[in-house]
């Protein structure tokens, strides 16, 4: 037998991590993943907002451990700079992120956009496409597919 999650959200309790630091692509991302969520039948997704992307680990794994939601996309975006910030940044949240996903049983969806300067980000956040529409749909699907894992 094949599992696999699809994109129907009524029903579903969906919760939204976005970092607050560079506003205009977070922004970009969470109108994307909005729109998502409305068209495949999300009714009022939480949306908590924090400081910066390092931030929403924690949130996540608050949200996780209730057991509220029936998945968690996590938004946020890291421009590389002249330091070795971006480099820590990124890593400590994938691996913040990854950690939430093993210990806690609710899908927390990476949606953190990691780019080299303002433009990619752009690009990546709504002017050739929106990567916040493209992780919403992957929360429906690992929404969707853990109700299933807990049929079996």
């Amino acid at each position: 037998m094949i599992y696999e999650g699809g994109y129907n959200g009524e029903g579903l309790r969906i919760g939204i991590i976005v970092s607050r630091f560079n506003d205009l692509l977070t922004r970009g991302l969470l109108d994307g993943a909005l729109d998502c969520f409305k068209r495949h039948g999300v009714e009022d997704p939480d949306v908590f907002k924090v400081p910066g992307a390092f931030e929403i680990p924690f949130v996540a794994k608050e949200l996780a451990k209730r057991g509220k939601y029936d998945a968690v996309l996590a938004l946020g975006a890291v421009v590389r700079g002249e330091t070795h910030h971006f480099d820590l940044i990124a890593g400590e949240v994938a691996k913040g992120i990854a950690q939430v996903n093993l210990n806690y049983e609710t899908p927390v969806v990476f949606g953190v956009i990691t780019v080299d300067d303002e433009l990619q980000g752009l690009d990546r956040a709504g002017i050739k496409s929106n990567r916040g529409f493209e992780y919403a749909l992957t929360t429906l699907e690992m929404a969707n597919l853990r109700r299933k894992l807990e049929s079996i």
